[in-house]
């Protein structure tokens, strides 16, 4: 059996398994590197809803796409989390972006009414949907753009509050916990069921929503469990921009009492369990009506912990080596396992050279070369098996869990899939190794099961047992045929998309096994020479 090679000097791609089989990489670059972009975070508020349900408010839910290059296919970007109960939701799951200055990005935000846990949208309540650009977004007055939602004939729909900020490169996180004191009684039977809300400020003087905690049932001296927020999601890395954190008690209708308000900063945070993080909570109202108003009870923080998020490349410059396999479907559906010379038995896993003793290619010219004397010597023929392949690889990431080597699996598809749920099974035991997987479609085919396994709504799972990670990562080419000729711009599209959540897979996976990265190796000084001069 043939291993995969390492990350190295010379750039190879090993060819093995039904499709091809392991790849590495010189040096990790990004092709999205040429195209200059700025992260924007969008984030989502909407007034007066329709209200779906009969016996209560809606429970909404924003689902964001954006349109493919050149196809004007909609393609599902993210969603929001569900708010229950509320015609005015603000929601805290924030949408981030690569803004392109020189580029018309079409953004389409529908909304529905969830009424059970099925993630297919089409068994929920449409509310409506509103069509912009990031553009739009990003240019208006304050980044802040306010539109009517549409799409029901005849009926009000509400408006949509857009909102993108700019997000600077802080890598900090911070763990925190509350407590509260003496909180106002809001329930008539019992005691209160406070939470927590946190705003940042904006520079117009409106505060984003970036946080919300558990509810604490019936008490009015909460404890709050800790949680964990980035400084960039907190403040954006501005350290004396304000902070106003609300308290509520909770109600089952959605109608939360609120119990007052006080305001705080990232920089008087950080000093930690003291006086000076001793907050009174205020009622204004309260306060404007009575007297001998003093407050509403207090919050105390307890605990103010700074950690540095780590990042992809922090574990590349400490030595990690990422292994990179590529599978090509040699089926007959796809035009493009195959039956091989000169038996004609058919493959489920062959090296693309012919070579499984050396099945490794010099660069992507080697790969395209071995790629066409393959198709002159193998017969097409089916069917279409992934378990084999992702089973082989996963053979190699098994052998090393120390956070030295991550493998990555590209499959090259049609979309026709005959051995679905051993798939599904393959993906799940995967996801608990070094290892992802992106499926590119190619073809006019619908991929509906690639976009399954794809698992970023709902965890692929396979015998009752769900992936640990979502480690797939699906998409279509004919979302990035160009049709106006910038094959360029459209191709680093591709490459950035299909690698995008590469990174994230990898942290996730040295993030729930403890794997910190190596120091990187200091810098490269030459030697110095000395040149000695007779006088």
């Amino acid at each position: 059996m043939f291993g995969p090679d390492k990350l190295s000097g010379q750039p190879k791609l090993d060819w093995g398994g039904r499709f091809g089989n392991m790849a590495s990489v010189g040096e990790f670059n990004s092709f999205s590197a040429s195209v200059p972009a700025t992260k924007v975070e969008l984030s989502v508020s909407c007034r007066n809803l329709l209200d779906r349900d009969t016996f209560s408010k809606s429970d909404p839910i924003c689902v964001l796409y954006t349109q493919g290059i050149g196809s004007k296919e909609w393609r599902e970007f993210g969603r929001t989390e569900v708010i229950d109960n509320t015609l005015n939701p603000d929601f805290v799951r924030k949408f981030i972006m690569d803004y392109f200055f020189e580029e018309r990005e079409n953004l389409r935000f529908d909304l529905y009414d969830v009424d059970s846990k099925s993630p297919n949208l089409s068994k929920h309540d449409f509310l409506g949907q509103v069509f912009c650009t990031l553009g739009e977004i990003v240019g208006s007055q304050g980044s802040r753009l306010e539109k009517a939602i549409v799409g029901i004939p005849g009926k009000k729909c509400g408006t949509i509050i857009l909102t993108a900020e700019e997000l600077n490169c802080c890598r900090d996180s911070v763990l925190m916990q509350f407590c509260a004191n003496k909180l106002d009684k809001k329930d008539f039977f019992g005691k209160s069921d406070p939470f927590l809300v946190f705003y940042r400020s904006n520079e117009d003087g409106s505060f984003t929503i970036c946080h919300k905690t558990e509810v604490v049932k019936n008490t009015l001296n909460p404890v709050w469990q800790a949680f964990k927020i980035s400084v960039r999601a907190l403040c954006n890395g501005d350290y004396d921009r304000t902070i106003k954190i609300e308290v509520y008690d909770w109600d089952r209708d959605g109608s939360h009492d609120f119990i007052g308000e006080f305001t705080t900063s990232y920089r008087e945070l950080s000093r930690g369990q003291s006086q000076f993080n001793v907050y009174e909570v205020i009622n204004p109202k309260k306060k404007g009506k009575k007297k001998k108003y003093i407050n509403s009870g207090t919050v105390t923080l307890l605990s103010f912990l700074i950690e540095t998020e780590v990042s992809f490349l922090d574990y590349i410059k400490g030595g990690t080596q990422i292994n990179f396999t590529v599978a090509i479907d040699f089926t007959a559906s796809n035009g493009f396992g195959a039956k091989l010379p000169p038996d004609g038995r058919v493959s489920h896993e062959f090296a693309l050279n012919g070579n499984p003793q050396n099945p490794y290619c010099n660069g992507i010219d080697g790969v395209m070369e071995a790629y066409y004397r393959s198709l002159k010597s193998v017969q097409l023929y089916g069917p279409t098996n992934f378990a084999p392949v992702i089973n082989h690889v996963a053979r190699y990431a098994s052998s090393v869990k120390d956070g030295s080597q991550y493998f990555v699996l590209l499959i090259i598809t049609d979309g026709v899939i005959s051995d679905m749920a051993q798939t599904k099974e393959s993906v799940v035991n995967a996801s608990k190794l070094p290892m992802s997987i992106i499926i590119v479609g190619v073809g006019p085919a619908e991929f509906d099961a690639m976009e399954e396994l794809d698992g970023d709504v709902v965890r692929v799972s396979s015998r009752g047992k769900y992936a640990e990670r979502d480690i797939v990562q699906f998409v279509p080419f004919r979302d990035y045929i160009d049709r106006s000729g910038n094959h360029i711009l459209s191709m680093a599209r591709l490459a950035k998309d299909v690698l995008a959540e590469i990174p994230d897979q990898f942290l996730s996976y040295m993030r729930v096994r403890g794997i910190k990265p190596s120091p990187a190796p200091p810098p490269y000084t030459p030697p110095l020479h000395v040149l000695q001069t007779q006088i």
